[in-house]
């Protein structure tokens, strides 16, 4: 089964307002996003798995790609499982992600 997410989907998904700024930045943050198409489906899992860690997929403010946060981290345990779990989910999923220096921040660049 196919299953394509638009990006009025993607923002209820995710938790976001859907307003004609929200779409136009999703929009341009899907056509930004190198073969989006084959690993969206997955976005939501490891969005689903990453919230009891206080980890979240969302949209950057400063360019044109998804961001996976983790909050900042209290408890190595924690530190650990997100980096591990985000990790994991790019590798089986085939998806190049970009770590932010310093931060529990990845980039969503692209299918690899």
């Amino acid at each position: 089964m196919q299953i394509d997410l638009s990006a009025e989907a993607l923002l209820s998904q995710l938790g976001y307002s859907k307003t004609e700024n929200s779409v136009e930045q999703m929009e341009k943050i899907i056509d930004n996003t190198s073969e989006f198409d084959r690993f969206s489906k997955h976005l939501l899992s490891l969005n689903d798995h990453l919230a009891p860690i206080k980890g979240f997929i969302g949209m950057s403010s400063s360019q044109d790609n998804l961001k996976i946060k983790g909050s900042d981290c209290i408890a190595m345990e924690i530190c650990e499982e997100f980096r591990d779990t985000v990790e994991n989910w790019a590798d089986k999923y085939k998806v190049e992600i970009e770590k932010v220096k310093d931060k529990p921040t990845y980039y969503i660049i692209g299918h690899k």
